[in-house]
């Protein structure tokens, strides 16, 4: 009898319910230190290996996809298009996730006496994210422009903090490639073409480990936050339910209602076949929640079977799944209120359009 494969979601899923059961399981019996010290450290490996992989992927996805382009004017054409259409997705899926987490409003779900505490507990953070916040403040306008170029791209690899500046040294690198004769950048083009791969095969080993990583990482949460009391713990699903529906439902949004009105106004194709096109890159990206590991089959689907040419495809869709993150500008705007929500924070709404702004 043939093994039957269990597919990764399936996995995941099941790796998340067992966490929650044996957090459960730990408060009850007092295992706190058990799990800080045994179980703990491999949520944190699993986090740390995705990190460890994010600079050496965009980079050499980022340098391919341009470097297939036929000539810089048509890189011109497709970036500037490609662009702006990048920034209003971004602009109305952050706009999307404010109006629904202010409406719902999941943090105000939390009891006067765990705001206290978290005010007491991240003290020492908040004032060090004001005092850069109030530096960021004093710069001047266009100091986000000089932030994107690196003094030194072996400085700005180090920390995924700058990946924008990993990113505009692709571009150039790959902008240099196109302008040069093919003869002269052959095997540099074999050599990236090479490492996106590795990179990419890195990556399906990683996600192997993640049904154990979030098993981990659910685990250690729910031990961290009760203090040994599981009634801490119904204050916080009540609160993190309420924020995972908001969440849920601005994404919703964004799928049914957004990019139906993009395919209708700039193209001739129906939502239900680009939707059964697209069905396999869905499915992957809802099993590993990497736009990067899900690269490959978004590629495939969209060149053979959405009838996207290739010379575009390699440009755009390495370029999207780094810089054009609607779902994660949704959660991160959803995800600040809330955070001031659950501080007792008010935001009016110039700071929240400040979210916007800075999201984008």
């Amino acid at each position: 009898m043939l093994k039957k494969h269990i597919p990764l979601h399936w996995k995941i899923i099941l790796g998340m319910v067992l966490g929650v059961a044996f957090g459960l399981l730990a408060i009850v019996l007092n295992w706190d230190q058990f799990t800080s010290h045994w179980i703990k450290p491999f949520g944190t490996i699993f986090i740390n290996l995705l990190k460890l992989i994010a600079v050496p992927l965009v980079f050499a996805s980022l340098i391919k996809g341009v470097a297939s382009l036929s000539d810089i004017s048509r890189l011109s054409r497709i970036g500037s298009r490609t662009i702006a259409l990048y920034l209003v997705s971004t602009v109305l899926a952050v706009t999307t996730g404010l109006l629904i987490v202010n409406t719902i409003q999941p943090g105000t779900y939390f009891s006067e006496e765990k705001r206290i505490e978290f005010k007491e507990k991240y003290a020492s953070k908040t004032e060090a994210k004001m005092e850069a916040a109030a530096q960021v403040k004093d710069q001047g306008p266009l100091q986000f422009l000089v932030d994107i170029v690196p003094q030194n791209i072996m400085d700005a690899s180090t920390s995924n903090k700058n990946m924008l500046q990993v990113i505009f040294f692709a571009l150039l690198f790959g902008i240099a490639m196109i302008m040069l004769p093919d003869e002269k950048t052959l095997y540099v083009k074999g050599f990236f073409d090479g490492i996106n791969e590795i990179i990419l095969q890195i990556v399906d080993l990683i996600m192997k480990m993640a049904p154990y990583g979030v098993f981990a990482l659910l685990a250690s949460l729910m031990v961290d936050f009760s203090d040994g009391d599981v009634y801490n713990l119904i204050e916080l699903f009540s609160a993190l339910g309420l924020y995972s529906m908001a969440v849920i439902l601005g994404l919703f949004i964004m799928i049914l209602v957004v990019y139906p009105m993009v395919l209708k106004l700039f193209t001739k194709m129906s939502y239900l076949k680009f939707f059964k096109g697209i069905m396999p890159a869905q499915l992957l990206a809802f099993s590993t929640s990497s736009s990067a590991a899900t690269l490959p089959v978004t590629m495939e689907r969209c060149e053979d079977h959405l009838g996207i040419s290739k010379e575009v495809s390699s440009f755009v869709l390495p370029l999207g799944a780094t810089i054009n993150m609607d779902g994660t500008s949704l959660y991160q705007a959803v995800a600040a209120v809330f955070i001031a929500q659950a501080f007792g924070v008010d935001l009016d709404l110039s700071q929240q359009l400040t979210i916007v702004l800075t999201a984008t």
